[in-house]
């Protein structure tokens, strides 16, 4: 046997003896047989430097240094879930769900809602190549080094499967372990760790990946990502996965109807206190990839998927003090600070009171015994008071008059839940807050600058805009507090490099109030540019698809305030993209305008999403139900027969995929 096939031989019995250990918790050999092994492998590396492999078993040890994480852009955007608290939540899902897809035959899967970080897992020809966090669901850090160190992820996944996939899970740390690191810590009088979830995630940003290997992180599985359509359903893609030596959570079932998802989510609300891992609800899935490619998607979640979030955990402590914040658009919103106190892990000092209304509805007052919880089990809320410790000398909350920043007296419009600052161009935190959204990630994602360099800008009188930002030199920012001139230089080419960004982005950058991602894309796509869109009126704005009173209006509003007018000309006079660009036009039409079209199901020529966006390049509308107003369907292969029914009844013509292609 020659050396290079004694090292893949050792490399292949040593991938199964981690598998076996790891993934199906039945070690084969004696951990000192395993190390005996992997010295004789490291020894034969060392000596043979000529057959490294980053995926040898060898490498699962770390040592390599990450300084910066690099910052990567997602294949397959990362979609966040909607969450529903309650059995109707879930059956009002599921009529939703058999609206669209026009059947009631639907199955789904049922998983546990894993507690740790989400991680994106990239395999080329079989091999794995990259892991990647979920970031803002568009683009995470590249942390392959540190992931490579988990034990339980295969490397080299049995070739019985797709050769070019993507895995996504949860990278958690079993509360046994936690519970081991903790007593380490408090053994070497160190501050132990709050909770699990916040533990694994932060082990996946530590620079040595030498200490990512030393703690106890494991990966718990739940979708398959590929191209290839090798398997009909998530279930099938799942129990693939598992053979060929992916940990897939052995608590996943298959459900037949909305009853046998209930009875998962009730049994695991009391069992999954038995779990040798947090989990805080369940996630149910559509089961078949054609009914979820019908389904698709919203702007911020699948429609084929949904977490049920089980009841969250509340305590009381007292209410110190009601303070005020104020947000970019001078929204103020009322903040609870409290007595610190402990829950689902984090020590909770402040709590959300949302507006004057709640406030009223609960009648909390400073010196209230208050109980809090996390909603979603995230941002802590006060959900009730305690009337039976009421201080004696208890006084109502006054809302606040003025801005707790610039003193302006607030105001708040019919109709409207919040209260506002008015000084929109003389308010600090509304300010900063508007340059902040402008060079955020899915706005300008300008590069080398961030949040507290913002700050500093300001204060040092360099900004007071975020057209400000275009005049800036590498001379002027060399001088602030922790900015090398390779910094100072990044951020200046960071700025130059966001005139590029695309026309739909620079409008959700603007700040304009209720104009969000999706009605950014929709106006840039209607108006062409930001001179057609200020120079309309509210008939011509509520005209466009989903744009009601309240978004025509603020339009109107900024467009006819003069300081705006002034920025968005400095902002065209220095070359940002205020138009769509001529490449982006290319190929659009308006020969389906005022056409509504129904996708629905298999297709050959092109993927679903292609059709759809041809139809909408071409003037149409994409609509996922069927109703009077639908012109056309698109039939593919196997169209659910109740869509069918439905067509025929409302007299609706349905075309084939070639009819569309011969169309436009």
């Amino acid at each position: 046997m020659t050396v290079q096939e004694k090292i893949q031989q050792l490399r292949e019995e040593l991938h199964k003896h981690n598998h076996s250990y790891y993934v199906l918790d039945s070690p084969t050999i004696s951990d000192y047989e395993f190390d005996i092994k992997l010295k004789e492998l490291q020894q034969l590396e060392d000596e043979n430097p000529e057959f490294f492999d980053p995926n040898s078993p060898t490498q699962r040890v770390g040592g390599e240094v990450t300084k910066n994480f690099e910052t990567v852009t997602h294949k397959h955007r990362m979609y966040s879930l909607d969450n529903s608290y309650s059995k109707e939540d879930l059956l009002d899902w599921e009529k939703r769900i058999q609206k669209i897809l026009g059947t009631d035959q639907i199955e789904y899967t049922c998983e546990l809602k894993y507690d740790g970080a989400s991680i994106n897992l990239t395999y080329e020809k079989g091999q794995f190549v990259q892991a990647v966090t979920r970031g803002d669901g568009f683009q995470g850090d590249n942390v392959t080094t540190n992931i490579r160190t988990i034990k339980s992820i295969p490397l080299l996944p049995n070739s019985d499967f797709v050769a070019d996939f993507e895995m996504r899970g949860e990278i958690i740390l079993p509360l046994e372990g936690f519970r081991k690191m903790n007593e380490e810590r408090i053994a070497n009088d160190e501050e132990p760790y709050r909770n699990p979830r916040n533990t694994a995630s932060g082990s996946l940003k530590l620079q040595d990946s030498a200490e990512v290997a030393k703690r106890p992180l494991d990966c718990l599985l739940y979708q398959l990502v590929t191209r290839e359509r090798k398997y009909a359903s998530h279930f099938e893609s799942l129990e693939a996965a598992r053979k060929v030596g992916f940990k897939i959570p052995d608590t996943i079932v298959l459900a037949k109807s909305i009853e046998e998802v209930l009875d998962f989510v009730k049994k695991w609300d009391v069992k999954r206190h038995t779990l040798p891992y947090e989990t805080d609800g369940v996630v149910v899935k559509v089961n078949s990839f054609q009914q979820q490619d019908e389904l698709g998607y919203t702007s911020k979640a699948p429609r084929w998927a949904i977490a049920y979030k089980f009841k969250a955990e509340q305590v009381s402590t007292v209410l110190n003090e009601i303070t005020y914040q104020v947000g970019r658009t001078g929204a103020i919103t009322p903040v609870a600070n409290l007595e610190p106190v402990q829950l689902a892990g984090t020590i909770v000092k402040r709590a959300s009171l949302h507006n004057a209304d709640q406030i009223e509805k609960l009648d909390v007052r400073v010196g209230d015994t208050v109980f809090v919880e996390k909603g979603g089990e995230i941002i802590p809320k006060i959900v009730g008071v305690d009337l039976i410790k009421r201080p004696e000398d208890s006084v109502p909350t006054q809302y606040a008059i003025h801005c707790p920043e610039c003193h302006t007296e607030l105001v708040r419009t019919e109709g409207d839940a919040k209260h506002y600052c008015p000084n929109e161009f003389g308010c600090a935190p509304q300010i900063t807050g508007r340059i902040k959204h402008f060079i955020s990630r899915k706005a300008m994602d300008i590069d080398g600058l961030g949040g507290e360099t913002v700050d500093l800008l300001r204060k040092e009188g360099l900004i007071k805009n975020y057209a400000d930002l275009y005049d800036l030199t590498v001379e002027q920012v060399i001088p602030l507090e922790r900015m090398a001139e390779k910094s100072a230089q990044n951020m200046i080419e960071g700025i130059e490099k966001s005139k590029e960004i695309p026309f739909e982005k620079v409008l959700f950058a603007l700040g304009i109030r209720f104009v969000g991602e999706t009605v950014a894309k929709k106006l840039a796509k209607h108006f062409k540019s930001i001179d057609n869109l200020m120079n309309a009126d509210f008939e011509t704005l509520i005209s466009v698809d989903e744009i009601g009173d309240r978004i025509a209006q603020s339009i109107i509003d900024f467009s006819n305030d003069l300081g705006n007018i002034e920025l968005v000309n400095r902002l065209k006079s220095y070359g940002v993209q205020l138009e769509v660009s001529a490449e982006s036009l290319e190929g659009q039409t308006d020969k389906l305008a005022g056409k509504v079209f129904v996708v629905s199901g298999v297709f050959h020529q092109m993927s679903r999403n292609e059709l759809k966006k041809a139809i909408e390049d071409n003037g149409g509308k994409v609509s996922s139900s069927i109703s009077k107003k639908t012109t056309y369907i698109v039939a593919g292969d196997n169209m659910g027969p109740s869509k069918l029914t439905k067509a025929e009844s409302l007299g609706i013509p349905i075309i084939s995929e070639q009819d569309f292609i011969d169309m436009i």
